[in-house]
């Protein structure tokens, strides 16, 4: 089809389209100097004709700055429907009122583009639908020349920039990598995007069954969050503490989050659609704050808007950059639902990950800029960094595990081991203790591998007596119930497994530190199926360790 039978002419000089739709067969599209060619073929004609009533006797329609920069002399204009099929440049109009530029896309054949404008996805991507019989898909690609699109947005309306002409081409295709490009202010002519994507192994499940996950993965805290994830006993301050239930993985998690961010997502993230969630962008300092900010909310200053992710309360920020410009010193920042204020004094670039949770290799994950995770899902091998943007490694977290039991009928005990036996002497105490004491202080630092949470026994002058505890710091350890009276000196170890079988396994978790721990292990069923006494040596290492109660009749 020609540009003729596509577009017609009215006499109030509305140049419309006329021809067949999107995806369509013979769907039209024409560049602007087309376009340009054509009203100026039209304007030299004796008469106008049919439904092109332009011609000799009428006001010049356009002018051509430059191949791809053409100006419409009012009356003459295009409406949305027929920028849609026009590209390669800008097409300016009403005297400068309206003005539609060219986007030209750089990346892969056949990739999908969003479009974010004013801080929302623009709805109609016209530019990702395919005429019937064109082998690409988007429009008007060009292969020889690498590129995938070339299409027009709408940058001017009304005498008014829409968000200072501001675009963010994003790329969020499940199952490829994901990719952003943002266009600071389009100028006439061709604006350039790189949006391009490859395929992405470590997102290869079916996304149906990603989207079964949310039970398994749950963001515990949209907000400013301390977590101690290198377990040096000094918390680090997150946006975020996502948590893995249920086997998954960081991986898994790692998919997940790609789901809530992928181009078609219906989830809502930090007040936020999901296809437009991209994380901390900024990080504000601030003063004089009165009121307090809700986590997560809109706020706004002269001149800019951005969502709220996380603030200290006293003179940080951290958000989402949405629309304008940033603040200037001095400017008050107004949170849209709480009605808090703060001044805005600076202002910190953070970088962002395309992939909103950051990086993963399959089996850890190298978070983006803030993303704090649960420390008891990690692994030494996965890496965040905190809102100061420091990395933290976590420590080692390795599990012992007992198999082979039986629920409801097996003791099992995990003792520290020495010479082939319980090991009674670990430690002692260096205070005495009276019944109804909540901490216990023993003669030496209490090793790292040690649960976080757990049991003690501590002889009593006659037996050990079963204590648990609820945590521990140094020599000491706290939250202590069933305390007995107990002398300095007395005996005191730590039982890594002291329970009945609730399992057909039980396990603990400590924090590997570079030496292996020598463990002495018993389990002893005296119930209706009776056992005799299993008694083994274990070691808890780097990668763990294990051990199967071997089940001897004892009937």
């Amino acid at each position: 089809m020609a540009i003729a039978d596509d577009f017609s002419v009215d006499s109030s000089k509305n140049i419309r389209y006329i021809g067949a739709g999107h995806g369509a067969v013979g769907a039209g599209y024409y560049t602007v100097l087309e376009l340009h060619r054509w009203l100026e073929d039209l304007a030299d004609d004796a008469s106008a004709i049919g439904d092109d009533l332009v011609d000799i006797t009428d006001d010049t329609p356009s002018d051509k700055s430059t191949d791809n920069i053409i100006k419409l002399f009012a009356p003459y204009n295009i409406d949305d429907t027929a920028a849609e099929h026009l590209y390669d440049g800008s097409i300016i109009q009403d005297n400068g009122n309206t003005i539609y530029d060219g986007i030209v896309n750089y990346g892969n054949l056949g990739i999908k583009i969003d479009i974010v404008q004013n801080g929302s996805l623009i709805a109609n991507d016209f530019w990702n639908n395919t005429p019937d019989g064109q082998t690409y898909a988007g429009l008007n690609p060009d292969p020889a020349a690498g590129i995938s699109h070339r299409f027009m947005i709408k940058v001017r309306d009304g005498g008014s920039d829409i968000d200072g002409r501001r675009l963010l081409g994003l790329n969020r295709e499940f199952g490829y990598t994901y990719s952003e490009f943002p266009i600071n202010g389009t100028a006439r002519g061709n604006n350039v995007l790189a949006l391009t994507h490859s395929i992405d192994l470590n997102n290869q499940t079916d996304k149906a069954t990603v989207s079964g996950w949310s039970t398994d993965i749950v963001n515990q805290s949209e907000g400013y969050v301390s977590l101690d994830i290198n377990n040096d006993g000094t918390v680090e301050h997150y946006y975020s503490e996502w948590h893995i239930t249920n086997g998954r993985t960081v991986n898994d998690l790692y998919e997940y989050v790609k789901y809530l961010t992928e181009t078609d997502s219906t989830s809502t993230l930090y007040g936020l659609d999901g296809n437009i969630f991209r994380g901390i962008t900024n990080e504000f300092t601030v003063s004089n704050v009165t009121g307090t900010f809700t986590e997560p909310e809109a706020i706004s200053w002269p001149g800019g808007t951005g969502q709220l992710l996380a603030t200290n309360g006293t003179d940080k920020i951290w958000l989402q950059l949405l629309t304008g410009s940033l603040p200037s010193s001095g400017d008050t920042i107004t949170g849209g639902t709480s009605g808090a204020t703060a001044d805005f004094s600076s202002n910190t670039d953070r970088n962002i990950s395309t992939v909103v949770l950051g990086a993963s290799t399959g089996t850890s994950v190298i978070g983006a800029y803030g993303v704090g995770i649960n420390p008891t899902d990690l692994t030494h091998a996965d890496k965040l960094f905190d809102l100061t943007n420091t990395p933290h490694n976590p420590p080692n977290y390795v599990t012992f595990t007992v198999a082979g039991l039986v629920a409801g009928e097996d003791r099992v005990l995990v003792a520290p081991e020495n010479g082939g036996t319980i090991d009674y002497s670990q430690f002692t105490l260096s205070s005495a203790t009276t019944a109804g004491d909540t901490s216990v202080i023993v003669d030496s630092t209490i090793p790292s591998d040690t649960p976080n949470n757990g049991t003690i026994r501590i002889f009593d002058g006659n037996v050990y007596q079963r204590v648990t505890y609820t945590g521990y710091n140094g020599n000491t350890f706290t939250g202590c119930s069933n305390v007995p009276d107990a002398v300095v000196g007395a005996n005191c170890w730590i039982s890594y497994i002291d329970t009945l079988a609730t399992n057909t396994t039980e396990s603990f978790t400590g924090v590997y530190t570079g030496s292996d721990r020598s463990l002495f292990i018993r389990v002893r069923d005296g119930g209706a199926t009776p056992i005799k006494t299993f008694e083994t040596t274990g070691t808890l290492g780097g990668s763990g360790g294990s051990v199967t109660a071997i089940r001897t009749s004892d009937a």
